[in-house]
């Protein structure tokens, strides 16, 4: 099993959900953050004065999948998050010793 962990722009979260829901990922947590990488922050001009923004709003989403889904769910989001602009996000994958239903007492794959 693995867990994928993504930062990819808010506008595209509901994109990458209905995405994953199509492929047979059918849970994921998303949580708003902030960030920057290589673009540094950026320039935003309100009432003619320049304000420096130093961290881009974000959306984190996190799923936990088995090996087999694994290359087809990092294609989808990598896919469907994508815009060909600076700061579209990055795609984390992780290894997971185990992951327990805590309703059911379900674990690994069952668990998902």
């Amino acid at each position: 099993m693995k867990k994928i962990e993504a930062t990819i722009k808010p506008f595209k979260i509901v994109e990458v959900k209905d995405a994953l829901n199509a492929i047979g990922i059918l849970g994921m947590t998303a949580t708003g953050i902030k960030g920057f990488g290589r673009q540094k922050g950026s320039v935003e001009i309100y009432l003619g004065a320049e304000f420096d923004i130093p961290f881009i709003p974000m959306v984190k989403i996190e799923a936990v999948v088995s090996d087999g889904m694994v290359e087809e769910a990092i294609s989808t989001i990598e896919k469907t998050a994508k815009t060909g602009k600076i700061g579209d996000g990055k795609i984390f994958v992780l290894s997971l010793h185990d992951v327990i239903g805590i309703l059911t007492g379900a674990k690994g794959d069952a668990a998902i």
